[in-house]
């Protein structure tokens, strides 16, 4: 089932695209973003410091664990660097399915990945974990009695506690052999009132929006998982680069999380 795209309500995959400097985005979520940078002035290097670790974390896993499968949950629009490039850069065996239920992001997704092989795009939500593994193109790329990383990057944020966010990583991770890893992350804040009114402010603009979370509710969804060297953290500073990698300028919501290992 296809959906149309709205250009008059920001999306977050758009959001986060023009915080990115992309060009898919529209007015809507132009406005959007300039009323969130002047209640979170950090937000846009906090994007920038998230995709860092979302492409040190896969060639981490890829290089040094010898993960060749990705499955990543709320993809998000097709930027520089995207999982399948970075994994293949290491392995050009490595396999990755991305999952989004944007319109946008599924046309611009399938262009982008009609001639690789190793790459499908699936629209489905995130949290209809029966449909996406029984997916036929999942089934084609995804091994699932070899070690996947299934990915949970800047969008557990997105769902509410009725959505539960727990249960989500807890029914993927049940289906993921030994040995596989869980990559989390999500916004979190220790200032209460800036949680409630930054949660207002993008469940009303999107729609599509759960809550800026709690640091220990975070550690929870790593419940059951050895925690991977360096920990639980604010994720520009999981095992940057170099001394000189970017950092927030600002902290008043940082992306928090890391990556646990199945046991």
């Amino acid at each position: 089932m296809s959906h149309a795209i709205d250009v008059t309500r920001p999306s977050v995959a758009r959001m986060y695209d023009w915080l990115l400097g992309g060009k898919d985005n529209y007015a809507s979520d132009r406005r959007a973003c300039a009323q969130l940078l002047k209640l979170a002035p950090s937000t846009r290097d906090l994007a920038l410091t998230n995709r860092l670790f979302l492409k040190r974390v896969v060639r981490v896993l890829a290089e040094r664990h010898g993960v060749r499968q990705f499955l990543d949950h709320g993809s998000g629009l097709p930027t520089q660097d995207n999982v399948h490039q970075v994994a293949q850069c290491v392995s050009p065996s490595a396999r990755v399915v991305y999952i989004d239920n944007d319109p946008m992001v599924l046309a611009h997704g399938r262009t982008l990945l009609d001639e690789n092989d190793g790459t499908a795009v699936v629209q489905a939500d995130m949290t209809d974990t029966d449909r996406i593994f029984k997916n036929e193109d999942v089934k084609r790329l995804i091994d699932f009695s070899q070690p996947v990383a299934a990915l949970f990057v800047s969008v557990l944020h997105c769902l509410t506690d009725e959505e539960d966010p727990a249960g989500l990583v807890s029914r993927v991770a049940q289906r993921l052999s030994p040995g596989s890893f869980l990559v989390i992350c999500q916004l979190t804040s220790d200032d209460a009132e800036f949680r409630a009114e930054t949660t207002g402010f993008m469940q009303e603009a999107t729609g599509r929006w759960g809550r800026v979370r709690e640091r220990h509710e975070v550690d929870a969804f790593f419940h059951g998982t050895e925690v991977v060297h360096p920990g639980l953290l604010d994720v520009s500073q999981w095992l940057p680069d170099s001394d000189l990698a970017p950092r927030q300028r600002s902290s008043e919501w940082i992306e928090y999380g890391g990556v646990g290992r199945i046991r």
